[in-house]
C-alpha cells in the first residue's frame, strides 16, 4: 500500500513537473523581452529613475501587446512548430483586445491550444491535398481557423480569464493586506525543492504580477519565489556547520547560487537533510514579511533569481527594501539551518547521493536545467560519469566531415549554453573550426551533425534528430567526452 501511495505520489510530481516545464517554456525564451521591459519601466515612467514622457509612451504598448503575443507564439510554436507559432500569436490577439489588463495568462491559455487545433487538422488532411496546392490549402487553413479561434478568444475566452485574472489579484491583494502573504512561502519553499519553481513563478505568479506592476509599477509577488535569500542562508550555514563534501562545496554553490541566480544548486542540501526545509520555509516567511513592512517590489521579473537581477529590476527608491528582505531571508534561515546542522546527528553528510537524487528527480519530469551541471561542478565526486553514448554505428558516422555540433537541453538557454561554450573553447584552443551552437531540443535543426544533450534527454533528442550522431552527458560543464571529441575532430 505504501509502495502504491508512493508511486502515486511520484507520478503526481512528474505530471506537475511537466505541466511547469509547458509553462515555462512559453516564458524563458522571452525573458530578455520582459527585462527590457521592466528596464523601460524603471527608467522612464514618471516615477523612473530618468522620466521621459516620450519614451514612457513604450510602457503600455510591450506590456498589453508585444509580450502577451511572445508568449503566444512561443506557445503555439511549441505544440506546432512555426505554424503553430503563428496560429497562437493571432490567436492570442483575441484575448489581448477582448480584455482591459495584460494577457500573459490568456496567451499561456490560448497559444498552445490553437496550435493544437492547427494541427489536427493538418494531420487530417495530410496526404490528402492535391499537388501544386499545398501553399493555398497551408495558408488560407491556418487564416480560416486563426480568424475563427481569435474571434472566440476576444468573445469568451478572454473575458473569462480577464474575471480570473482579477479574482486572483483581488485575493492577493486581500492576503497582502490582511498580512497573510508571508504565509504562502509554507507551500512555495518545499514546492520549489521538488522542482515546482517554474510552474510556481512562470505560471502562477508570474502573470499576476506583471498585471500589477502594469498598474502601480512594481509588485511583490516577483520575489515570492525568486528571493535567494533563504537558499544562501542554508549554503552559508553549511560553511559554518556542515560536515564532509557539503562543507567544502558550500562555498561555490553559494556563488553560483546568489550571484548566477540559479537556485536549483542548493536544493540537494537540502535533500540531504529534509529538516532543512524548515530553514527555507522561515526564511521565505521572513523576507516575504520584511518586503511586506516595507512596501518592496520588482517592476518585472528577476531572472535567473541573481542578486544583480533584484538590483537591476528594483524600482526608483526602493532599492533598500528590497535588499532588507533578502537580508532578513539569508541571516533567519541561517540561523535555523544552523542550529538543525548543529543538534543533527554527527555522520558525514552525502551531498553525491543528493545530487543523484536531485538528478533523478530532474530526470523524471524531463526538465534538466543549469543546476545539473553546476551541482555536478561544485560536488567532488568518487564516481566515474555516466557518460553513454548514443552514437551512429556506421564507420562513416566517425570519419565525415562533422560541420555543425549542437547542444540541446530543454529551453536551449540554460546548460546547453554553458556546455556549448565550454566546447567551443577548447575546440579553438586546439585549432579547430567547428561550428558550436545551443538550442531547445524542439528547434534542434536537421543539419546538426552531432547533438550533444544531458543524458535523460538523449532519446527526446534522437527522435529530433534521428540522422545526428548523438551524445549524451551527465554534467554540461565537465564532460570527458568533451577532449574525446577535441581529439577525434583533430585528427
Amino acid at each position: 500500500m505504501d509502495t502504491a501511495h508512493q508511486s502515486s505520489s511520484q507520478g503526481m510530481r512528474v505530471r506537475i513537473q511537466r505541466f511547469g516545464r509547458l509553462l515555462s517554456g512559453m516564458v524563458m525564451p522571452n525573458i530578455g523581452a520582459f527585462i527590457a521591459w521592466g528596464l523601460i519601466t524603471a527608467l522612464f515612467i514618471p516615477t523612473g529613475w530618468f522620466p521621459n514622457e516620450q519614451l514612457a509612451k513604450l510602457v503600455g504598448p510591450m506590456v498589453n501587446y508585444l509580450l502577451p503575443i511572445l508568449i503566444g507564439y512561443t506557445g503555439g510554436k511549441m505544440v506546432h512548430d512555426t505554424r503553430g507559432g503563428v496560429i497562437g500569436a493571432v490567436t492570442t490577439m483575441g484575448v489581448i483586445v477582448g480584455t482591459d489588463i495584460p494577457m500573459f495568462m490568456g496567451a499561456m491559455i490560448v497559444g498552445p491550444i490553437s496550435a493544437w487545433i492547427l494541427k489536427q487538422f493538418d494531420k487530417s488532411v495530410e496526404g490528402k491535398i492535391k499537388s501544386g496546392f499545398e501553399m493555398l490549402v497551408n495558408n488560407f487553413s491556418l487564416g480560416i481557423i486563426g480568424a475563427i479561434l481569435a474571434i472566440g478568444s476576444f468573445l469568451g475566452i478572454g473575458p473569462v480569464v480577464e474575471v480570473i485574472s482579477k479574482a486572483l489579484a483581488a485575493g492577493v491583494e486581500g492576503l497582502l493586506h490582511a498580512g497573510l502573504l508571508p504565509l504562502a512561502n509554507i507551500i512555495i519553499e518545499p514546492a520549489k525543492v521538488l522542482f515546482l519553481n517554474n510552474a510556481i513563478n512562470h505560471g502562477v505568479l508570474g502573470p499576476i504580477a506583471l498585471e500589477e506592476s502594469s498598474r502601480i509599477g512594481k509588485s511583490i509577488l516577483f520575489m515570492l519565489e525568486s528571493n535567494p535569500g533563504p537558499g544562501l542562508g542554508i549554503l552559508l550555514a553549511y560553511m559554518l556547520a556542515g560536515r564532509g563534501s557539503a562543507k567544502q562545496s558550500a562555498p561555490g554553490a553559494a556563488i553560483i547560487h546568489f550571484l548566477g541566480g540559479i537556485h536549483e544548486i542548493y536544493f540537494p542540501y537540502i535533500l540531504m537533510n529534509p529538516r532543512l526545509i524548515l530553514a527555507a520555509i522561515a526564511g521565505g516567511v521572513t523576507g516575504t514579511f520584511t518586503f511586506t513592512i516595507f512596501g518592496a517590489g520588482l517592476v518585472a521579473t528577476a531572472s535567473p533569481g541573481s542578486i544583480f537581477a533584484y538590483i537591476a529590476m528594483a524600482p526608483k527608491g526602493g532599492l533598500l527594501p528590497v535588499l532588507s528582505g533578502v537580508l532578513t531571508a539569508t541571516v533567519v534561515s541561517f540561523v535555523v539551518a544552523a542550529l538543525l546542522l548543529k543538534t543533527g546527528k554527527n555522520k558525514e553528510e552525502d551531498l553525491e547521493e543528493a545530487a543523484a537524487k536531485m538528478r533523478e528527480m530532474k530526470s523524471a519530469g524531463s526538465t534538466p536545467a543549469p543546476a545539473a551541471a553546476a551541482v555536478a561542478e561544485a560536488v567532488p565526486s568518487s564516481r566515474t560519469e555516466n557518460t553513454a553514448v548514443y552514437a551512429e554505428t556506421s564507420s562513416a558516422a566517425e570519419h565525415r566531415d562533422i560541420k555543425k555540433i549542437v547542444f540541446s537541453c530543454d529551453a536551449g538557454m540554460g546548460s546547453s549554453a554553458m556546455g556549448a561554450s565550454v566546447l567551443r573553447k577548447k575546440l579553438k584552443a586546439a585549432g579547430v573550426d567547428v561550428a558550436v551552437t545551443n538550442t531547445a531540443i524542439s528547434e534542434i535543426p536537421k543539419d546538426a551533425d552531432i547533438v550533444v544533450t544531458h543524458q535523460s534527454l538523449t532519446d527526446r533528442a534522437r527522435g529530433q534528430n534521428p540522422n545526428a550522431e548523438h551524445i549524451s552527458i551527465e554534467n554540461f560543464l565537465k564532460s570527458p567526452k568533451y577532449d574525446e571529441l577535441v581529439e577525434r575532430l583533430k585528427k
